[in-house]
């Protein structure tokens, strides 16, 4: 019984599922058959988009894809075909008032786009073909630029404006091509609206910062791809963040967003997880675009340190991952029950005439298999690493800003650590190891052919003995207390105090459900001994 619950329990541990993680094998049969890198930015190449595609060539070789190379030499022949296209990065109706300009400049590469639109020709340029719209949103965007009421820009209208200027206009003209998301078209006409009305830029000054951000470091259709995707002014606001604090690693996350065909997970996932995110979407690139979708679907970390797993299993996984999250638990959870209840029947043969209960080994199970679940659960009990691309916030009346050194940020800490579990399963091992020396006494005491009354005696002689995982556990939360002060131990109350839980656990479980059981039928043995004997006057 007991061999069977620990070939069960191991099957369990090798199936290819996680609560709060992704296992890799998992990631593996989600991106099988399902396009990588190098073939999405040959569809791109399809439709002319040169500057996304060259962003998806340089993810390629971060993620070593092996399509990388034939992607590289399609797009060269496709900038060699059409070299005018190269500094907007693909084609668009919308650029012919400054198209020209472009190659005037002879710009050899893909350009931010706010290069194309900081002068004051292109601006005017772009002012005479906007102002024929019969857009109102793109009229409503144009009426900003004559307000003088901002705090984060220089007014349009006013000397130095040019960035605001050229911003709105930027804005505008993607509104104009309807290349905003339709979610975050209505917001910016909203905000645009507001701002009119109020006769103040205050309220979409962040919005047009965000966009002076990106602007400034993709090309047009690099840029518009983008806000097609984009579902929100915060999701812009989040991609205009890792701009800035991931700009090395922006190839790969502008290639994990078109491989989504959304910003707002891609985003969401990054703000969440940091750099440990950016490295499991690494990850998930190289399997294929598949895997990308699935990791962001999920919204969790991938368990990069998990050991083997049944590979045939992660396919019914993707398809039912709570289904086999519940064979997984159920089947640690009989495993250990197993286990113990073989054990526990075989010194329960020698403990006691009768049939003593059960219900320990279920008791000790349930504890085991949430041992066991925590050890398998990289992010059950620990927390994520913080984010770094979080905002962050130094509080001028606590922090002296003139020394830098002097700013401190705090960030919220792992819940628990991997030498805090395994204190706690130490704690937990010697807990069943004293239950298993109560039981042998128990059974050596009852092997011992004496009558049953001194049996109960020895049985009370025993009783420092049976509370000894009292000790134990006292013993190991002082301890453990204690190199938590010298420093030996990283401090954690949790696993001090764990030590005590198991030694009462294990104490009410060796006299509430054997020694209280057996010294019970000890004293009807004995009161049956007494009544057989005659008494002296007969």
């Amino acid at each position: 019984m007991a061999l069977g619950g620990i070939v069960l329990a191991g099957v369990a541990w090798l199936l290819p599922v996680n609560l709060l993680a992704m296992p890799p094998a998992l990631l593996q049969a989600a991106g099988e058959g399902t396009p990588s890198l190098a073939k999405l930015g040959d569809a791109l190449l399809g439709r002319e988009k040169l500057g996304p595609a060259t962003l998806l060539l340089n993810a390629a070789k971060a993620v070593d894809d092996p399509g990388a190379f034939e992607l590289e030499a399609a797009l060269k022949a496709a900038q060699n075909r059409q070299p005018a296209l190269v500094p907007w990065g693909g084609w668009d109706p919308f650029l012919d008032p400054l198209f020209d300009r472009a190659n005037d400049g002879g710009r050899p590469a893909s350009t931010p786009v706010l290069a194309f639109f900081i002068t004051a020709d292109a601006r005017a340029d772009l002012d005479g073909f906007l102002s024929n719209t019969r857009s109102a949103g793109v009229r409503t965007l144009l009426e900003l630029r004559s307000i003088d009421r901002a705090t984060q820009f220089v007014p349009a209208k006013r000397a130095g404006g040019q960035a605001l200027d050229a911003t709105i206009l930027l804005a505008a003209l993607i509104y104009q091509g309807e290349h905003w998301s339709d979610s975050l078209q209505r917001e910016l006409r909203i905000l645009a609206e507001i701002a009119v009305a109020a006769g103040d830029l205050t309220v979409i000054e962040p919005f047009f910062m965000d966009l002076l951000s990106l602007g400034k470091r993709l090309d047009w259709t690099q840029l518009t791809e983008l806000t097609r995707l984009t579902g929100s002014a915060q999701t812009l606001s989040e991609f205009a963040l890792l701009s800035r604090m991931a700009a090395d690693d922006l190839a790969l996350i502008y290639a994990v967003a078109l491989a989504a065909d959304s910003a707002d997970t891609v985003a969401a996932y990054l703000i969440r997880f940091g750099r440990p995110g950016l490295s499991d979407l690494k990850l998930a690139l190289q399997a294929g675009q598949g895997a990308v979708r699935q990791l962001l679907l999920r919204q969790v970390p991938v368990s990069v340190d998990a050991g083997p797993t049944l590979g045939g299993a992660a396919a019914f996984g993707l398809l039912h991952p709570h289904l086999l999250l519940a064979a997984k638990y159920l089947g640690l959870l009989l495993g250990a029950f197993l286990v113990f209840r073989g054990v526990d029947k075989f010194f329960a043969a020698r403990t006691a005439q009768g049939a003593l209960p059960h219900l320990s080994s279920g008791v000790l199970a349930v504890l085991s298999a949430a041992l066991i679940v925590a050890a398998t659960e990289p992010f059950l009990l620990k927390a994520a690493p913080p984010s770094e691309f979080k905002f962050s916030m130094a509080i001028p009346v606590l922090a002296d800003l003139s020394d830098p050194d002097s700013v401190q940020f705090t960030q919220p800490s792992s819940a628990m650590d991997t030498s805090t579990l395994l204190t706690i399963g130490f704690f937990a091992s010697l807990q069943v190891a004293m239950y298993l020396i109560c039981l042998l006494k128990i059974g050596e005491i009852n092997r011992r052919e004496l009558p049953p009354l001194v049996k109960l005696k020895l049985m009370e002689n025993e009783e420092n003995l049976f509370d000894g995982g009292l000790y134990v556990g006292i013993g190991g939360t002082a301890t453990a207390l204690v190199f938590q002060v010298l420093g030996l131990i990283e401090p954690n109350l949790l696993a001090a105090y764990s030590s005590n839980l198991f030694g009462i656990v294990c104490v009410a479980l060796v006299k509430i459900r054997h020694v209280r059981p057996y010294k019970g039928n000890l004293i009807l043995e004995g009161q049956d001994a007494l009544s057989r004997v005659p008494s002296d006057e007969s």
